[in-house]
């Protein structure tokens, strides 16, 4: 028998993890995207228009995308009618976004054939499968456990070879105030997925569109869309973040002012954190003011403050130091 391999709180706590790869800043990273829509609203516009865009790596709503080789399994659309939309959308369609209108069911090997695309094209950065439901293995069984262990093995498949993967999905005919509420299945769609996206008529404006946004690495926001017939595509009109996603808490804000005057620090949390709040007027507790600099330490690490902690003779000790950022881009 294997032994448990397990990781104690406190090195877990000073554990430095890789940052989320996104494929659309802020709004798609790697894993597994549920997108949930009413029936001809324009979901297929959209991830067409996305994988066309990420293969150029050109960005979408002003958000940057990471570019690279984008797989498009348009099972519902003869491709013909791909390339009729495609003329719509752009005139000009870049040789690393693949397209196929035929593929197995997750029975048949449909993972197999996706591992073997990504194998064959390392720098992947998208597939979506439009639509989900044309891949299930029993359509019939609408069990919570069927529905989560469908979508966990697309999940290990993107967790194994870092890509994105949206699974295009349906929505229930009957209402529910919570959008999320309405993709077609149970919820173990949901709790198996990462991201999940859910494009239904707004609320605030006839004939337009909101796409809605949850998940585990991504803020919840609602985007407001428009499609615009001229170019047949979604564009932006708001967005409930209003950029916010780019900006850090206030504490960690003046912890950064705090730092540009001190440039470095060695010693105790203790003192470090009194003179933080002395220098910000606050009274943030030690433990409150290291959990918020763990919780955004890449974003830190953005603006040029690093921090490393350490044990010395049964004693905690805190190493920060804050480097200009700006002066090395500019040189």
């Amino acid at each position: 028998m294997q032994l448990l391999s397990a990781i104690d709180g406190e090195e877990l706590m000073d554990a430095k993890f890789p940052k989320t790869k996104f494929c659309v800043e802020t709004l798609l990273p790697d894993g597994i995207c549920i997108l949930g829509g009413a029936p001809k609203i324009g979901k297929s516009w959209w991830v067409l228009d996305l994988c066309i865009r990420i293969a150029k790596g050109e960005p979408i709503w002003n958000l940057k995308t990471t570019k690279g080789t984008t797989l498009y399994l348009c099972l519902e659309d003869t491709l013909k009618r791909v390339q009729s939309r495609l003329l719509d959308i752009t005139d000009e369609v870049p040789s690393n976004a693949y397209f196929s209108n035929c593929a197995e069911t997750l029975a048949g090997g449909l993972c197999e054939q996706i591992r073997d695309f990504v194998d064959n094209h390392p720098d992947t950065v998208l597939v979506v499968v439009d639509t989900f439901q044309t891949i299930r293995n029993n359509k019939s069984d609408s069990s919570y456990a069927h529905d989560y262990e469908e979508v966990r093995t697309f999940k290990q498949l993107t967790d194994e070879m870092d890509f994105c993967l949206i699974l295009v999905h349906h929505l229930r005919k009957q209402g529910d105030k919570d959008p999320f509420n309405k993709l077609s299945g149970t919820t173990g769609i949901m709790g198996a997925a990462d991201t999940i996206l859910v494009l239904d008529k707004s609320e605030r404006n006839a004939g337009n569109a909101t796409l809605y946004c949850t998940g585990r690495d991504v803020e919840d926001r609602q985007i407001e869309l428009q499609f615009s017939k001229e170019e047949c595509v979604w564009k932006m009109l708001d967005d409930s973040l209003e950029h916010k996603e780019l900006l850090l808490p206030k504490e960690m804000e003046q912890l950064l002012d705090f730092m540009k005057v001190h440039i470095s620090y060695s010693g105790n949390n203790t003192d470090f954190c009194e003179l933080y709040n002395k220098h910000t007027g606050q009274a943030i507790s030690v433990s409150a003011l290291k959990r918020l600099m763990k919780r955004w330490r890449d974003k830190l690490e953005e603006f040029g403050l690093s921090f490393r902690d350490s044990r010395s003779n049964g004693v905690r000790l805190l190493n920060v130091t804050y480097s200009d950022v700006s002066d090395a881009s500019d040189g």
